[in-house]
């Protein structure tokens, strides 16, 4: 089924415009990564500027989940109304705005309510710029939606990266102050190609202006809610390795703290070469057999990582799961944006990012029931259900 984000105006573009407005939306998704990563790394300062426990700190960045997961049905309207190219602008603006609030707080309760405002522009570009890129993977015929979310895993660690070695030289205030800048200047230039052009369309794409009117029909609406589904299982395992990943690592195995820290990066760079790698994948091996291939890699990966014997075997497992989980989360939004638009990446985009919010408490309460190795095998399951998913939805995946 088509999509389209600004109904009345969208058209087919140059190949020039449309190398363009990937370059200009690549730069997007990496933006997003980097302020992103930026202000995570920066999270113990703030922590103890505000005088937060561990539980009360845990409370406040609530307000990012919450106020991504609120605004990201919001912004499927948006795009719907207004086209995804201008809606990704407009929050590229908030987005590098609101990185900058942490730091002005003194207290966990007004911590939690600017974060609630960064949340909801991390969510806001997140379905936005995702929109659009359904639009031009469309146009340009050709699987490269991995490439963009490659782009905000390199983007993630070059602001990881840099803000680490920053962390000792420039207070938080500054450093985050520094990120809205950069944000800012990025989104003048990128966004200046997005707004010059409209959302892509194939030349032979048929009439659809009646069809993104009416309501999701069930069957589309239930294709939609199974691609989310997927994304959902990859975002599991991406948030539980992010936070039970290295203390398995130290706890379980009795690696060396800088051993275990390398847990998460192993993972989160075979993920980043899983998704550089990602178009040729999919033009190779076709959408469903990248899922079901991915899914059953993960799986096998994490079996591997939780329950292995040595260090060494574990960090493999990690690699291993992130190869494998690499394209899942890329391809789930694709096919439910080719679906049903800017409300499909909106659904996908929700469910995708409760799974990573499901993943790390879901592990804790698992591990208090059983054990940490057991409760990560339930990254495995998921990773396994994603490719029985992938391999039943065939037919539709591959279409």
């Amino acid at each position: 089924m088509p999509q389209i984000n600004k109904i009345r105006s969208s058209h087919v573009v140059p190949n020039d415009d449309l190398t363009r407005l990937r370059v200009a939306l690549t730069v997007f998704f990496a933006l997003d990564g980097f302020v992103f990563a930026g202000w995570v790394v920066r999270i113990p300062a703030i922590k103890e500027q505000t005088g937060a426990s561990a539980s009360t700190l845990g409370l406040a960045l609530l307000g990012v989940s919450a106020g991504a997961v609120i605004t990201m049905m919001l912004t499927g309207r948006l795009c719907r109304r207004f086209g995804s190219h201008p809606v990704t602008v407009v929050c590229g603006v908030l987005l590098s705005l609101s990185v900058a609030l942490p730091p002005l707080t003194h207290s966990v309760p007004a911590l939690g309510a600017v974060l609630l405002v960064f949340g909801a522009a991390y969510g806001g570009i997140n379905v936005a710029f995702n929109s659009a890129a359904v639009d031009l993977v469309s146009a340009l015929r050709r699987p490269v939606m991995p490439s963009f979310h490659a782009a905000f895993s390199l983007g993630g660690m070059l602001g990881a990266g840099l803000g680490g070695l920053v962390a000792a030289h420039l207070s938080p205030t500054r450093h985050l102050l520094a990120l809205t800048v950069v944000g800012l200047l990025v989104t003048a230039v990128a966004g200046r190609t997005l707004l010059r052009h409209e959302p892509p369309v194939p030349p032979d794409r048929p009439r659809h202006e009646e069809r993104a009117r009416r309501p999701l029909a069930g069957r589309t609406r239930g294709l939609v809610l199974v691609f989310g589904l997927i994304a959902l299982c990859t975002a599991f395992g991406e948030g539980a390795m992010a936070d039970w990943g290295a203390l398995h690592l130290e706890q379980d195995l009795h690696a060396h703290p800088g051993v275990a820290a390398a847990g998460y990066s192993c993972f989160a760079l075979a993920m980043t070469v899983g998704r550089l790698s990602g178009t040729a994948l999919l033009e190779r091996l076709g959408r469903t057999r990248t899922v079901v291939v991915g899914g059953t890699t993960a799986a096998a990966g994490m079996l591997l990582g939780a329950l292995a014997p040595s260090v060494w075997a574990a960090l493999l497992g990690f690699a291993v799961t992130g190869l494998g989980l690499a394209n899942l989360f890329p391809v789930a939004v694709e096919r439910a944006g080719a679906l049903a638009g800017p409300s499909g990446v909106a659904i996908a985009s929700t469910l995708g990012y409760g799974g990573m919010l499901l993943g790390p408490p879901a592990i804790g309460f698992m591990a208090d029931w059983y054990s940490l190795p057991t409760a990560l095998t339930s990254v495995a399951a998921l990773a396994a259900v994603a490719a029985v998913i992938g391999f039943v939805t065939r037919r539709t995946t591959a279409d």
